[in-house]
């Protein structure tokens, strides 16, 4: 550990593969409950995360269009993958949460609202485009005069343990967006896995509460080399951007043209199953469902994920705004691309490329976009 100094937020340092699991052990014996990539039913998926075993060591991940796929990579990467299907966004939004019980008690009805049960956690894995959603998620769920309070709670505690893209898969368009592939805010701490000449971490202190928990750590100074290895391998996942989206007058090309043709072009292959919102680490709607037990005794209202390609979404009274595909398609690409910076004074999607992967049938945001307002091809 370094002795004439203490670790300070900007501060860079080494973190061997065993210094990691013991980074995982002192988060876990701090009351911290670390959620990070693990693999499941062949999928990297978001789970507990106590020791460096439990992590998806030498697999990699190929994307396409409604393709997804595990394969070896060939070495001892614990970090060697893109994003799974699971956004950082399900440990802090639940996809269900209990709001108010309602209890019969004779003639009386008791109302007990719910209270957040909050554990502090710490975030193990988080990308660029994951952090830049979690911001926005934050401007939306915790700023203006509208804030939840569940999702208040459970963040006000958290740690993100971030990791710097080294690779890019064919999906991602992070760079399009500004949010990556490098993270440069947004984190606790970040790593930068470095394979050669030996497996290590490169360690960035990104704020007091990741300086504290540097000071704890057997960290060793960073070398020039080191700083070379780190900026070789981030570039890498620069130069593999597999898509790109030109932003640049998106949000009123996008306005311009709600009768445009190609929106039932999209509608005729959309299922509208609502998968990319559920991919998405932006999205955030919800609905309210009331559940009573058998007896009728105790009624509980939830609020549970929902999403705007669910046709009972738009209902009000009389029937749906929005009864067609092609109205929810619309609806949801112009608000993710366009009327979100109205709202929130940013665009709503971050280049993570989920909605394109776990696409059934591989519809992809970018083509899409591009496509609304296009001048009609002939011959």
């Amino acid at each position: 550990m370094e002795s004439h100094a203490p670790w300070q937020v900007g501060s860079k340092a080494i973190l061997s593969v065993t210094g990691l699991g013991d980074l995982l052990g002192r988060l876990w014996a701090g009351g911290r409950q670390v959620v990070g990539p693990v693999v499941r039913d062949g999928a990297i998926c978001l789970g507990p995360v106590r020791t460096i075993a439990d992590l998806p060591k030498g697999l990699t991940d190929e994307h396409g269009p409604g393709t997804y796929r595990l394969k070896p990579r060939g070495d001892e990467a614990l970090f060697g993958f893109t994003v799974g299907q699971h956004a950082f966004k399900r440990s802090i939004l639940l996809p269900e949460v209990a709001l108010v019980q309602l209890r019969r008690k004779g003639r009386d009805v008791e109302v007990e609202p719910a209270t957040p049960k909050t554990q502090p956690l710490a975030l193990l894995g988080v990308r660029a485009c994951d952090a830049a959603a979690l911001g926005i998620q934050d401007k939306v769920l915790c700023g203006g005069p509208y804030a939840d309070s569940d999702y208040e709670a459970r963040r006000a505690d958290v740690l993100v343990i971030a990791v710097q893209c080294t690779n890019a898969a064919s999906t991602c368009f992070c760079a399009s967006m500004g949010t990556g592939p490098h993270l440069s805010n947004g984190f606790d701490l970040a790593l930068t896995e470095l394979l050669s000449p030996t497996h290590r971490f490169l360690v960035e202190v990104g704020s007091p509460a990741g300086a504290t928990l540097a000071n704890q750590l057997e960290l060793t100074p960073v070398s020039e080399g080191d700083l070379s290895d780190a900026k070789t391998a981030e570039q890498a996942a620069l130069t593999q951007m597999g898509r790109h989206l030109e932003t640049a007058g998106l949000r009123e090309k996008l306005q311009q043209n709600p009768d445009d043709s190609h929106w039932e072009n999209v509608a005729n292959r959309c299922l509208s199953c609502a998968n990319c919102t559920m991919v998405c680490p932006t999205c955030f709607c919800t609905t309210m469902e009331d559940r009573t037990d058998l007896t009728g005794d105790i009624a509980t209202r939830i609020r549970r994920y929902d999403s705007c390609f669910s046709e009972a979404f738009a209902y009000v009274h009389g029937g749906s705004v929005r009864p067609t595909v092609r109205a929810r398609y619309r609806q949801w690409l112009t608000h993710k691309l366009s009327t979100w910076v109205d709202q929130f004074g940013s665009l709503g999607c971050v280049g993570c490329g989920r909605c394109i992967t776990f696409c059934p049938v591989g519809i992809d945001i970018t083509a899409e976009a591009k496509a609304v307002g296009a001048p009609a091809r002939t011959g």
